[in-house]
C-alpha cells in the first residue's frame, strides 16, 4: 500500500526523513483492533517532533506517522477516530489518564497510508454534517480544543478567555468552540492579518503578542509555551485558570511561582483526548454549526508541501491530507 514512512530522525530537518513509498506492507489487526481506510488526515506539529526523535525511540523507525484519522471501517462505514488509545479503567474512566496510553502513530501506523489500525472501541461514526475532510481535522486539535475549554478548564458562559495565537489548528478549534458556548474570546497575534481574520470569524478581541489586555480573563488558553507565558500568567485574574496543551516555542520558561501563589493561579495540563470528548464535541459541532477551518487541502503524493505550508507563518487553520476517496 501506499503509505508515508519516516524512515530515521533528523532534529535539523525532520522532512528529509519522510518518504512516500507505494510498497510498504499492508497493516494486521490484532484482537480487538480493526482496519482503517483513511479517507483524510491533517498535519500536526506531533509528526514533526516524532521525525526530530522526540517522544520516540531510534529503534522504532521507519514507522507511519500522522494523528488525525477519518476514514471507513471495514464494513464500509464512514468514522472518525479518538484520538487516545488507553484503557479507560485503567484511568479512572477516562483513558487520557491511563500510564500506558499512546497518541496515534506512537504504537499503531500512523493515518499517512492507505490503511492503518485502530482499537475497535476508538472507533466513531462520522456525523453526515460533516465532510471527510473536515472530520480528517477533528482527532488531535479539535478534541484538545474541547478538553481545554471545558472538561479542565471548566469554561462557563459569560467568561472571558485568552487564546495565544490565533492561526493554528488548537486556537482556531478553540475560539470557535468558545465563542459558540457564550465565552468573550480574546485571540493574540503577531500577525495583523491573522488578528483581522480572528475578528472576522468571531473573535471578540484580537491583540497583538505580547499586547497588556484592557482587563485580566477568566481562563488562557496556551500552546505556545516560552515566548507567551509570561504574558499568560500577566493577563490571568487572581483565581483565574490557565490551561497548557503544547509549548512550540519552548517549554522552560520562568514559573514565576510567586505570581503563581500569590495570586492562586491555577496551572492545567491537558494530554490528549477521551472517546466520551470526542462525542461530546461532535453532538455540540452539529448543535452550533461549525466546521472545522481549513487552511488548505492535499492530495497524499504532495504531502511534503503538506508539511511545508503547515509551518509557514501565515497558515490559518488545518492542512488537509486527502488520501481516500469513497
Amino acid at each position: 500500500m501506499r503509505a508515508a514512512v519516516a524512515t530515521g530522525i533528523n532534529e535539523a530537518e525532520p522532512l528529509s526523513m519522510l518518504e512516500l513509498r507505494d510498497d510498504w506492507p499492508d497493516p494486521i489487526a490484532p484482537d480487538g483492533h480493526t482496519i482503517v481506510r483513511v479517507g483524510a488526515t491533517s498535519i500536526n506539529m506531533h509528526d514533526l517532533w516524532s521525525m526530530r526523535g522526540v517522544g520516540v525511540r531510534a529503534d522504532q523507525f521507519p514507522m507511519v506517522v500522522g494523528c488525525d484519522i477519518a476514514g471507513w471501517d471495514m464494513q464500509g462505514n464512514a468514522v472518525v477516530v479518538s484520538g487516545s488509545f488507553g484503557n479507560p479503567d485503567a484511568g479512572h474512566g477516562d483513558e487520557s489518564f491511563d500510564p500506558d496510553r499512546a497518541l496515534i502513530s506512537e504504537r499503531f501506523p500512523g493515518a499517512f497510508a492507505e490503511y492503518t489500525i485502530v482499537p475497535n472501541r476508538n472507533l466513531i461514526p462520522k456525523p453526515a454534517f460533516m465532510s471527510m475532510e473536515e472530520a480528517g481535522c477533528i482527532t488531535v486539535a479539535w478534541t484538545t480544543a474541547f478538553r481545554m475549554l471545558f472538561t479542565r478548564g471548566r469554561a462557563e458562559p459569560g467568561e472571558t478567555v485568552l487564546i495565544q495565537g490565533a492561526g493554528g489548528g488548537v486556537a482556531t478549534a478553540t475560539a470557535a468552540l468558545a465563542r459558540a458556548a457564550g465565552l468573550r474570546v480574546i485571540v493574540t497575534s503577531r500577525s495583523a492579518e491573522k488578528r483581522r481574520r480572528a475578528l472576522e470569524l468571531g473573535a471578540h478581541e484580537a491583540v497583538e503578542t505580547g499586547a497588556r489586555l484592557s482587563a485580566p480573563v477568566d481562563l488562557v488558553i496556551e500552546t505556545v509555551g516560552e515566548a507567551t507565558w509570561e504574558h499568560s500568567l500577566r493577563s490571568v485574574r487572581p483565581g483565574g485558570r490557565i490551561v497548557v496543551s503544547g509549548a512550540t516555542t519552548g517549554s522552560d520558561p520562568s514559573a514565576d511561582l510567586a505570581r503563581v501563589f500569590y495570586r492562586q493561579i491555577s496551572i492545567i495540563g491537558v494530554s490528549g483526548a477521551s472517546r466520551l470528548e470526542t462525542q461530546q464535541l461532535l453532538h455540540f459541532m452539529e448543535a452550533a454549526d461549525l466546521h472545522p477551518l481549513i487552511d488548505s487541502i492535499y492530495p497524499f503524493e504532495q504531502i511534503h508541501a503538506a508539511f511545508e505550508r503547515a509551518q509557514q507563518p501565515d497558515l490559518y487553520g488545518k492542512v488537509v491530507v486527502r488520501v481516500g476517496a469513497a
